[in-house]
């Protein structure tokens, strides 16, 4: 059988893309507990909780994944779940100021890491990759939906 060549071009892309190490080999989170973080800041600068099925939703994991990341960040005094005040079943995922600095630090790595990858790079070639990846997802994403409708 034979495959479609851009089939592995993408299947390598995301693979490749999935190895960069955005925080130049400096990060005490991996990357999907910076991107929980990421998600519970900016809840809370709305002045807002987020709960771990909201969390799974934006990272696209499942909530059991979400817990096993949890509980390591709570044990690190990263995060604590706080119980809400009006449903016993609910527990709000919250920041400890020691995880804020930590989130600001790996930040301003991948900031860093990103402007550097502007200048070698180029803004325009930069700006043109991601709205050709946008273009790109969309399409795949309506190809999908239109093979799931025949289902």
């Amino acid at each position: 059988m034979e495959i479609n060549k851009y089939l592995i071009k993408l299947i390598t892309a995301a693979k490749g893309l999935e190895k960069l190490d955005l925080f130049m080999g400096k990060a005490t989170l991996s990357t999907t507990e910076f991107r929980l973080l990421q998600e519970v800041v900016i809840e809370q600068e709305k002045g807002q909780d987020i709960i771990s099925s909201e969390l799974a939703r934006r990272l696209g994991i499942t909530r059991s994944a979400v817990s096993q990341i949890v509980t390591k960040l709570e044990k690190a005094n990263v995060v604590q779940r706080t119980a809400s005040d009006f449903d016993r079943k609910i527990a709000y995922i919250r920041l400890s100021d020691y995880a804020r600095s930590m989130f600001v630090q790996q930040c301003e790595q991948a900031n860093a890491a990103m402007e550097e990858l502007e200048k070698r790079f180029g803004k325009k070639r930069l700006e043109n990759f991601f709205s050709e990846y946008d273009e790109l997802c969309k399409s795949f994403c309506e190809i999908v939906e239109m093979h799931q409708g025949e289902n």
